[in-house]
């Protein structure tokens, strides 16, 4: 299981570049005077909204299959109190990232999980160099594999059969190898998802718009759909070695008890997601492929989700995929999809759709470039909050920089040099090194007709 790379995801390609000699953008913003990095101290979880009938279904696709399709016999998970110790060189974000988390997993799924420094842990986190893992799978941020302790480990036992998933009888012991020269939230992110994987379902879900068990990494932390899943795999009414079946008869029961609200909503019943249509995000959005290829690929899964008649998020998200892939060659083209992902999505999921936010950062540098500040306001504002609740750092201080921008462009200067100070503590956090959040400052700035291009 691995968190998939999307080097495009939010990038907005508003200039060249960055590299570790990026001068700051401002000279008022220098490296000694970046304020320190903040962080999210208060989780902002949310119940889900959907019918249990819904739920039950994606809590079996997820738990009896895994993401390359092939199916699982049993589900398996931990017996007994789990214990999570940490290994390499971890960054300093890491160990209160981690606290957090596990204090979530505590409260809000009700396991019995606390971290150790005991040599044979239930999980042991291994911080190592991003190269070493892409060394072992290419297309990974970060991955978690069965058996094994360290990522010595898993090479020596990789071609055998104690790392293959669909052998497990049970967890006993299993690694997470999570980068420790990334930013703190992308560290963070892997921490997420990839302990939730540890614990709970296998499988991702490209239908589920309120889950990291989607590998669209719309959102970055666990979310109350997520725990709810959890405490239902964890229910004492399932246990290691049940067939998709046995659990099938169970699910009802448990969800009537852990989400009562959920009997009461009507089922959506979303179609399931084809094949060929992830394969051509992936090709699109993930590494490997040349521009014209990647074009090809979003423009074959926008037709997928327009002939399956797709009204929910995946329609946004190939609005915006096919969108992201043209802005380079046809801008115009390019925006006009934009505006289409932007209402899919609106009518999908309402204002604070977290797909949507990704939109939005597209729609107000369209607007920046174009000097249309009232409008870059409208489009960035209202979404701050939500990028607030998500806990993403990353979109939240892209958002702050271009509502800085936009206020320049309305003359309200004052205003737009607190607001950039005010994202530069997120930035850290979210882009992590001082160049990298200097070089964001530098290509959001870059939009503005008032700075002219770097």
């Amino acid at each position: 299981m691995k968190r998939a790379i999307l080097p495009i995801f939010l990038a907005l390609g508003a200039c060249v570049s960055p590299t570790p000699d990026d001068a700051p953008t401002r000279a008022a913003i220098s490296e000694s005077t970046l304020p320190p990095m903040k962080i999210f101290a208060v989780p902002q979880p949310e119940r889900p909204t959907r019918s249990n009938r819904d739920i039950a279904r994606d809590f079996l696709d997820l738990s009896f299959r895994m993401e390359s399709g092939r199916v699982l016999d049993t589900m398996t998970r931990f017996e007994g109190p789990i214990t999570v110790r940490v290994t390499g060189s971890p960054p300093v974000s890491l160990a209160p990232d981690l606290t957090r988390l596990l204090s979530r997993l505590r409260r809000e799924a009700g396991l019995n999980i606390q971290q150790t420094n005991a040599p044979r842990a239930s999980i042991t986190i291994e911080a190592v160099p991003r190269d070493r893992i892409r060394k072992s799978l290419p297309q990974a941020a970060c991955f978690v594999a069965p058996n094994v302790s360290s990522l010595a480990e898993y090479h020596r036992a990789r071609r055998g059969t104690a790392t293959d998933w669909s052998l497990l009888t049970t967890r006993h012991r299993l690694a997470i190898f999570v980068p420790n020269d990334s930013s703190p939230q992308d560290l963070r992110d892997c921490l997420h998802e990839e302990l939730a994987q540890a614990l709970g379902p296998l499988n991702d879900l490209y239908r589920l718009s309120d889950s990291v068990f989607n590998d669209d990494n719309a959102h970055a932390v666990l979310t109350g759909f997520d725990m709810l899943i959890l405490r239902a795999y964890y229910d004492p009414s399932l246990a290691n070695g049940m067939e998709r079946r046995e659990v099938a008869r169970r699910l009802p029961t448990i969800l009537a008890r852990i989400n009562p609200g959920g009997a009461r909503v009507s089922p959506e019943h979303l179609a399931e997601t084809p094949r060929s249509w992830i394969d051509a995000i992936q090709t699109a959005l993930g590494p490997g492929a040349g521009p014209a290829e990647r074009r090809r690929a979003a423009a074959t899964a926008l037709r997928i989700a327009q002939r399956a008649g797709w009204t929910d998020h995946r329609l946004g998200f190939s609005h915006y995929a096919y969108g992201r892939l043209m802005q380079s060659y046809n801008a115009e083209e390019a925006h006009k999809h934009f505006l289409l992902a932007d209402r899919a999505l609106h009518l999908a999921q309402g204002p604070e759709s977290p797909h949507r936010l990704y939109v939005a950062t597209q729609l107000a540098a369209h607007a920046i470039s174009a000097g249309r500040g009232q409008e870059a306001l409208a489009r960035v504002t209202p979404l701050l909050p939500v990028a607030a609740k998500l806990e993403n750092a990353t979109l939240l201080s892209t958002l702050m920089l271009l509502r800085a921008e936009a206020l320049e462009l309305e003359g309200r200067n004052d205003e737009a040099a607190n607001v950039r100070l005010d994202s530069l503590g997120w930035a850290r956090y979210g882009f992590g090194s001082d160049w990298a959040v200097r070089a964001k400052l530098r290509e959001i700035a870059a939009l503005s007709p008032l700075k002219g291009r770097y």
